[in-house]
């Protein structure tokens, strides 16, 4: 088996809907369908990464204690 970096290639045969490979090939702008799932793949990644980051930001900024203060009385609303 191949090598990747990041880390090495699994041959693997899943039943998947030809109809969102295609869709995601379009949208991620991908060329092959190995492509589209790698890339699908690291997208997920990626989002779960960035709300944990966002939730920990989150956590300590209301640990934080800091008063907030609704100066435009936008957030009652």
């Amino acid at each position: 088996m191949g090598q990747t970096a990041q880390g090495r290639v699994l041959h693997k045969h899943f039943r998947l809907t030809a109809a969102k490979i295609k869709r995601a090939q379009k949208l991620l702008k991908t060329r092959t369908e190995t492509e589209t799932i790698e890339r699908a793949l690291d997208e997920v990644i990626a989002e779960k990464e960035r709300n944990r980051l966002a939730r920990e930001a989150n956590e300590r900024f209301l640990e934080s204690g800091i008063a907030i203060e609704d100066v435009y009385s936008k957030l009652a609303e």
